[in-house]
């Protein structure tokens, strides 16, 4: 398990939930796959701010289930990797460096895990066309 440096804070959860979750509701990939599954986007983002202090700060406040979140809408493998090139971007840009590494660390993983309970395999032969790396990155 990784350490949390103590600098980490709850507001800047808050900070980077706020501007990757803005930028996702305008992205041309992204928001068409969320748009339609968020209908309270302030709600969305509170859920998410105690996911992520769970998982990052290891508060007990979060008490949904990510993988039957997932499981009825339409996200395809490239979803997962165009959003973790998006979250990425948007943790360096918001958090810096070292901060930016744990989140996306965490990230990696957890996309990895919904991936695989959510049988999407990127190797598998008949994926769909891959979808282009988000334009703002250069991971």
């Amino acid at each position: 398990m990784e350490t949390v440096p103590p600098e980490i804070t709850r507001q800047d959860i808050e900070l980077l939930v706020d501007a990757f979750y803005e930028h996702v509701r305008k992205d041309p990939v992204l928001g068409p796959v969320f748009n339609p599954a968020v209908h309270d986007w302030d709600e969305h983002k509170a859920t998410l701010v105690k996911f992520w202090s769970a998982v990052v700060l290891g508060t007990r406040e979060y008490r949904g289930n990510p993988m039957a979140a997932h499981r009825p809408h339409r996200i395809v493998a490239e979803h997962f990797e165009y959003w973790l090139s998006l979250w990425h971007h948007t943790a360096k840009q918001h958090l810096g460096e070292e901060k930016a590494e744990i989140f996306i660390g965490f990230a990696q993983r957890i996309a990895q895990s919904l991936m695989y309970g959510l049988n999407l395999d990127p190797q598998r032969p008949n994926r769909r066309q891959s979808l282009p790396m988000h334009p703002d990155t250069s991971v």
